[in-house]
């Protein structure tokens, strides 16, 4: 019956659009306009060459240079990416040319950003050839993982790798100095929020596993509705754990949005904690049990001691002052005032070891990775890195 409605309204166009969505596995109300909104494969992309705009999920298999050409190594420019549906693809014919214009090339350019090779990435431009290929041109959108843009209640997707072993392949073997360069090199990669989307991310990201309405707060540990977030009292709000003024980077698109060190938090806490460096020792903070304050530190509870060194330290390896934003960097002060510094280094790397990631913290992780930023913290998959930079 929908047929012949369809039929009857605009007989000649959307005939052949159903034609076409059926010959290369569109569902029906796909096609045109809405195909942006649902992800298509890069075998349908390939099937559906007439200059529609549509969004195109796939793996990230190198950097095409020719008709039949795609390097896999040794990269020359930014300007594209071949995708496919299968990681390991080597037909170049089963490969989409997804051209990568200025506005995305210091993100998905494969000369700056080498590591997105194997990665899963989602682009929306119009569905015609590139290098006489079947191509995407003229992105309007680039993200990594499975959705162009994270939606207010996002659906599970697939992981941008097969995991996390092949996420740090550039960082396997290396200690020191260059595994620092090569993590860097790695989670600098990555899909940035605005401040108004972080709302929905840590809905997301720490939701109560016993609850599933609830958010679970940092340092008070309670379990709270997620839509009592906002600025009234015994609301939750959006805790910076690398104070922003530590390097007075705000609530910018930035390290002031990245959700690996934003998490959900009481609002009379929040404003306790403050720009405090982190330190063992003062007076207990009666609406965080466990936890303890003094003029210039603060400390955490025992179950999320080493959550919080995680979270510190993912921002130094991340914001390493080379893209517009301050050299974050732990130091063994508590009086950092608003230079890019955050301590106490030593307790950081002691509370990482003595509370080791949890169920929690990886699946937040994964969370993120999956859904909002496509990069991860390497110290939640690898504790020991920590000792390994820092000492």
């Amino acid at each position: 019956m929908n047929m012949k409605r369809v039929t009857r309204s605009r007989p000649g166009r959307l005939i052949a659009a159903v034609v076409l969505a059926v010959a290369v596995g569109i569902p029906l109300g796909v096609t045109g306009a809405a195909s942006a909104a649902t992800p298509l494969t890069v075998a349908q992309a390939l099937a559906a060459q007439d200059g529609r705009t549509a969004t195109v999920t796939g793996y990230v298999i190198g950097q095409p240079t020719a008709t039949n050409t795609v390097l896999t190594s040794g990269f020359t420019a930014d300007t594209a990416v071949a995708l496919a549906d299968q990681a390991g693809e080597t037909a170049t014919g089963r490969m989409l040319y997804v051209q990568v214009t200025a506005a995305w090339r210091s993100t998905f350019g494969l000369l700056t950003n080498p590591s997105l090779r194997g990665r899963q990435v989602t682009a929306t431009g119009a569905l015609t050839a590139y290098f006489s290929h079947g191509g995407l041109k003229n992105p309007t959108a680039m993200s990594l993982g499975g959705g162009a843009t994270p939606s207010p209640t996002p659906t599970p997707g697939p992981t941008g790798t097969a995991g996390p072993d092949a996420y740090y392949a550039a960082a396997a073997g290396r200690t020191g100095p260059a595994l620092r360069t090569a993590l860097h090199g790695i989670i600098k990669v990555q899909t940035k929020l605005n401040y108004d989307q972080v709302w929905d991310a840590l809905k997301d990201t720490d939701q109560d596993p016993a609850n599933p309405s609830n958010v679970i707060l940092l340092y008070s540990g309670r379990s709270q509705s997620k839509t009592s977030n906002g600025g009234g009292a015994n609301d939750w709000n959006r805790e910076h754990v690398w104070a922003k003024s530590h390097g007075d980077f705000g609530t910018a698109t930035g390290p002031g949005t990245d959700v690996h060190h934003l998490r959900p938090e009481d609002v009379s806490v929040n404003s306790l904690r403050g720009n405090k460096d982190f330190d063992s020792g003062g007076g207990a903070v009666a609406e965080a049990p466990g936890c303890y304050t003094d003029a210039d530190s603060f400390e955490p509870r025992d179950a999320v001691k080493g959550d919080v060194a995680r979270m510190i330290l993912y921002m130094a390896i991340r914001y390493e002052g080379g893209d517009g934003w301050p050299d974050l960097e732990p130091n063994d002060s508590v009086s950092n005032g608003s230079t890019p510094r955050l301590g106490r280094l030593s307790k950081l790397l002691a509370w990482n070891d003595q509370d080791p990631p949890d169920t929690f913290e990886k699946r937040r992780n994964q969370r993120i990775y999956e859904r909002w930023q496509g990069n991860r913290n390497p110290f939640v998959d690898h504790p020991e890195w920590a000792r390994s930079i820092w000492g």
